[in-house]
């Protein structure tokens, strides 16, 4: 059975992981980066700022008693729960084994453009967010889908069709790049550090994800914005005293990024091609499994934030990227290329060690024992953390598809699946999760794409009143009456 279901996914996975959807997904960050003339890069002070530089303002994290609304730094430790996971350690080792150290010029590059994909998505995500039958915000591609693409002449149906997909990819999606490939990762590294069966794992991952996950986004949220931080601080500084040790070794690393990004180490014509096909392939594939730009995913909670204005949302998006991508994976990245692990010079792995047993063998070369200890509760903390924020995602595409009510049956699933993803084949669970990755992708983008202007009238609006200090309407929401509501919230300076 497991076998059909793996050549079945082989078929989906090499259609949706082609040329086609890869080129979308990097012309749509090429094109939003061209419309908002590098808006990424221009303002990259401005979004910084208004980023990690004021998560102390009591507006960006404080408490927040609007209810199932949460702060924006609780939004972003919720979104960054859901990216920063085994993509950033296991995802980065594979796209080595499997594309060589060029594979990681292709993952930065996607990065660089995929921000401006996950700044327009957010953009959008709170343009066209509602409140729900709770009073809560419900927002996502589905209802840019259907309520943005749906408004243009003769697209209704299509747009209700798109978000219909999307809704429906969305939630498998969640059983597997939220679910069975972190879970299982955790129990195996649980099994091979500590000797904890993966059913034993499982269990006690699946009653601890219960407890978090029946509370709601309030509580996943205040359960990530104190995971995440530590988390990626404790793993930055663990990574930089490997990379340290190695210091030798840094420049011929990315030496080594650079060459093999376009096959310039490679043998022959037809070599080349074949080298750069392969870092190309998973340099994009991995890139999106880690920061998820493009997928249309973290916009369902970045909607749940207390924010009014679109862009600044929009720009907590671009520093997820970047977190993700630039600092995190980097850092793995060359973690591993440092370490003595990959021959520097023609890409050979000079080990058998794949995934995230590659990392473990890159901090136990300095820290013995324990740096398999540290990569495995590592691991623990950044797939842990993931469960929690696509479970909401999940929860989300759950709601659109059958109402409110039903999401305690999601629920219910959802934490009984983490028994099953615990001890399922790893290698299916990351093939699966690969396929919905890219399956979720394609409707979002077309959503992002043909929605692309209202992204630059509501950017250059922003820009107008914010930092050229025009006096003009803000542009707030698609909904007259939130539009209001929002606009006076402005007026009082509430951001």
């Amino acid at each position: 059975m497991l076998e059909k279901i793996a050549d079945i996914n082989g078929v989906i996975n090499g259609f949706v992981w082609g040329i086609p959807v890869l080129t979308l997904l990097i012309a749509t960050g090429v094109l939003m980066t061209l419309l908002t003339k590098g808006f990424q890069f221009s303002h990259f002070a401005h979004w910084m700022k208004n980023t990690i530089g004021s998560i102390f303002k009591k507006h960006v994290s404080g408490h927040v008693e609007e209810k199932g609304a949460i702060s924006q730094f609780q939004s972003l430790c919720t979104a960054l729960a859901a990216t920063v996971g085994v993509g950033n350690i296991a995802g980065v080792a594979t796209a080595i084994v499997s594309g060589g150290p060029g594979a990681i010029f292709w993952m930065w590059l996607a990065a660089i453009f995929g921000s401006m994909t996950n700044y327009s998505e957010n953009v959008l995500g709170i343009y066209y967010r509602r409140r729900n039958a709770e009073g809560e915000w419900a927002g996502g591609a589905m209802y840019y889908l259907r309520d943005g693409l749906g408004s243009y002449k003769g697209c209704k149906q299509i747009g209700k069709i798109l978000a219909l997909l999307f809704s429906v990819f969305a939630v498998m999606a969640s059983f597997g790049i939220g679910n069975a490939s972190q879970v299982n990762t955790i129990a195996s590294n649980m099994e091979s550090a500590f000797s904890i069966p993966t059913w034993v794992c499982g269990i006690a991952l699946m009653v601890l994800a219960g407890l978090v996950i029946v509370g709601g986004i309030k509580r996943i949220a205040s359960v990530t914005e104190k995971i995440v931080p530590f988390m990626v601080v404790i793993y930055i500084v663990g990574a930089l005293v490997i990379v340290i040790s190695h210091a030798g070794n840094i420049i011929p690393a990315f030496t080594s990024i650079f060459s093999f990004a376009f096959g310039f180490r490679a043998v022959g014509g037809a070599a080349i091609g074949v080298a750069v096909k392969s870092a190309v392939t998973w340099g994009f594939k991995r890139g999106v499994f880690s920061n998820e730009a493009g997928l249309g995913s973290s916009v369902m909670v970045h909607s749940a934030s207390n924010v009014k204005e679109p862009v600044r949302q929009g720009m907590w998006g671009i520093f997820e990227v970047f977190a993700d991508t630039i600092v995190v994976c980097t850092l793995t990245a060359l973690v591993v290329l440092t370490s003595g692990l990959v021959n520097l010079e023609t890409g050979e792995m000079l080990t058998q060690a794949k995934d995230s047993v590659l990392v473990a063998q890159a901090f136990s070369n300095v820290f013995g024992y324990a740096g398999s200890a540290f990569v495995a509760i590592a691991i623990l903390l950044f797939a842990f953390s993931t469960v929690l924020g696509w479970s909401y995602y999940g929860t989300k595409a759950w709601e659109y598809l059958f109402g409110t009510k039903a999401i305690m049956i999601y629920k219910v699933i959802f934490v009984l699946f983490i028994l099953v993803g615990a001890t399922m084949s790893l290698s299916l669970a990351w093939d699966i999760s690969d396929t919905f990755n890219g399956l979720m992708s394609i409707p979002n983008l077309i959503g992002v794409i043909t929605l692309s202007p209202i992204v630059l009238k509501i950017t250059k609006n922003y820009v107008s009143r914010i930092l050229k200090g025009q006096n003009v309407e803000p542009i707030l929401s698609a909904d007259p009456d939130i539009q209001k509501e929002q606009a006076e919230a402005v007026k009082r300076g509430e951001m």
